[in-house]
């Protein structure tokens, strides 16, 4: 399925300014409330149902010249188009972040 790009940002930041990113989105997530992204001059509002799917994904990347790998951690919700509270499960145990 081709994948359509409806906003990106990509900035290096202070771990406390991203941390406040986070938390908006937390509480917006925590409160079924739409989510509104906006950089310049896009936007995109998204509205999650109350179960999404939850991706967690760490990865390294390696450097094809020998430089150093690049690491990464992705969090992600997923959710089909029009869905309501379909939660799909997945995933083997409970999820633990330190």
């Amino acid at each position: 399925m081709p994948e359509e790009v409806l906003f990106k940002f990509e900035h290096d930041m202070t771990s406390s300014e991203i941390a406040d990113y986070l938390r908006s989105v937390a509480d917006a997530v925590d409160g079924g409330d739409s989510l509104t992204l906006e950089a310049g001059s896009e936007s995109v509002t998204l509205s999650p149902p109350s179960r999404p799917t939850f991706e967690v994904k760490a990865e390294r990347e390696t450097s094809s010249s020998g430089g150093p790998a690049e690491l990464s951690v992705e969090f992600e919700l997923e959710w089909d188009e029009g869905a309501e509270d379909e939660g799909t499960g997945g995933g083997d145990g409970d999820l633990r972040i330190e």
